[in-house]
């Protein structure tokens, strides 16, 4: 599983991020994201939710949201 860790960036650079790389998997392939930016922390669960795919909640704590997320 690739792990792309967006933590040191802030919004609206880890959406953009996340969305080149779910570009670049294929159906039914997953990735680790972990975010810590307070706006990407709601923007890219509601991106993902928008273009209907799941994702799974790995880690929420208050500096970091660690999502799994399937193509």
């Amino acid at each position: 599983m690739i792990i792309i860790d967006l933590t040191p960036f802030r919004c609206p650079l880890p959406l953009v991020k996340v969305k080149l790389a779910l570009k670049q998997l294929s159906s039914g392939d997953s990735i680790n994201v972990v975010l810590s930016d307070p706006g990407s922390r709601q923007d890219v669960p509601r991106y993902l939710k928008k273009i209907g795919l799941s994702h799974t909640v790995q880690e929420d704590t208050t500096s970091i949201l660690s999502i799994i997320v399937t193509k």
